[in-house]
């Protein structure tokens, strides 16, 4: 459902990511990983077309994301870490203006909305307005525009930051009964999150994929945990970029 090829993007002379490439096959749940500004909003952000890769390119649910960035759009549900709510709109009618932007049919909207309101335990709040709710509830309002339209991919960039035990706990159950119907790409640092919901793993660091597989591949015959493989992943990848340095300083550092 996600093919990525060679993605990059630069903000002038600097490399948010660089090379990115992997695949999520339909219905699976994968978990992508990295430290805070390791390239994981970036490309999430090219993957549902708010920005446009510098090289490279992308196939979501069958459609390109340079040439088709609409179809790409109408397929995916996104949920970036700063949940999109209008504060003084009400529930349900702020999930209702989503379905009309989406392109729902008048006669199906109120029917849509329910859905997603019961889907995410909204149902109790769907009179409340949006910035009177606690964080857990506007997370789950941030969940259920993403549902709304029912589109095959869903892309949920930090969904559990700022909760509380217990609102982590629940949106962490709704996360693993949508892998049930949807594919999902699960960004976060949070590693119990992808222990808890995901099948495969994809650790990115200073913008580059350094490890990618099943969890129990990465672990395999040594017994270590998703903290260890991930400490691992990251610190070969800085040691092996320290390693080039200063072999690219003796091939050209003279001419500085």
């Amino acid at each position: 459902m996600i093919e990525v090829k060679g993605l990059t993007k630069y903000y002038g002379q600097l490399a948010a990511i660089e090379d990115v490439s992997f695949f999520v096959d339909k219905g699976e749940v994968l978990g992508f990983l990295g430290p805070n500004a390791a390239g994981k909003t970036t490309t999430m952000r090219i993957l549902t077309g708010f920005s446009p890769p510098s090289r490279g390119t992308a196939v979501v649910a069958g459609y390109d994301i340079k040439s088709d960035p609409i179809e790409v759009k109408r397929r995916v549900g996104y949920l970036p870490e700063s949940v999109p709510l209008y504060g003084e709109m009400v529930v349900s009618k702020f999930l209702r203006y989503v379905a009309e932007v989406k392109g729902v049919g008048r006669g199906r909207r109120m029917a849509e909305v329910g859905r997603v309101m019961e889907r995410c335990g909204l149902l109790e709040v769907s009179r409340r307005v949006c910035r009177n709710l606690s964080k857990g509830y506007r997370q789950r309002v941030g969940l259920a525009q993403a549902l709304i339209g029912d589109p095959p991919v869903l892309i949920l960039d930090e969904p559990t930051v700022g909760l509380d035990p217990r609102q982590i706990i629940e949106i962490r159950q709704v996360i693993k009964e949508l892998g049930q119907d949807h594919t999902v790409l699960l960004s976060t640092h949070i590693l119990p999150e992808v222990t808890m919901v995901c099948e495969r793993v994809l650790i990115i660091n200073r913008g580059r994929i350094v490890a990618q597989d099943t969890m129990a591949n990465l672990a395999r015959g040594t017994a270590r945990t998703l903290e260890e493989v991930f400490i691992a992943a990251v610190a070969q990848d800085a040691a092996e970029d320290e390693g080039a340095a200063p072999v690219a300083a003796a091939a050209g550092g003279g001419s500085l």
